[in-house]
């Protein structure tokens, strides 16, 4: 009877926040642009960044609660006459490189762009290796009296 009452009583504590925390929030006040170059630059940057919450999203994408907050500091940042970059570098800083869909090449992102190429060479060479070795074998023999 314990097992259950601590399942039930872990439900109830559970339920709730993982409602809150999957739940999606509209944005109350839509972003106001200063002009149409700005709202082009800033669409074309939050289409780059991926929602820390979300992870199959993009901020453009996301209506989660960080997504709208992310979104207002992007376009802080980018009033406060920060590059692109700039803005991705601070991005990175503060959730690191996984808020970026396309992570910059570098020693610690190899495996990220090139390891997909590593295992289709080495699946390749495998299967190459068995044709190899299935090919040199003898092969066998017939046998003239045999029914099939």
């Amino acid at each position: 009877m314990r097992p259950l009452l601590a399942v039930l009583l872990g439900l109830v504590l559970v339920l709730p926040v993982a409602r809150v925390a999957s739940a999606q929030v509209a944005d109350p006040t839509p972003l106001a642009f200063n002009d149409a170059a700005e709202e082009q630059r800033f669409h074309a940057l939050v289409v780059e960044l991926r929602c820390v919450m979300c992870q199959n999203q993009s901020l453009a994408d996301s209506n989660a609660q960080i997504a709208v907050d992310l979104r207002r500091e992007v376009l802080a940042l980018m009033r406060e006459g920060r590059s692109d970059a700039e803005v991705k570098a601070y991005l990175v800083e503060r959730y690191g490189e996984f808020v970026l869909y396309r992570p910059e090449v570098a020693s610690r992102t190899w495996l990220l762009w090139f390891g997909p190429a590593l295992v289709l060479v080495l699946g390749g060479l495998g299967v190459l290796w068995a044709v190899r070795r299935h090919a040199g074998r003898d092969p066998v023999p017939l046998d003239d009296e045999q029914e099939w």
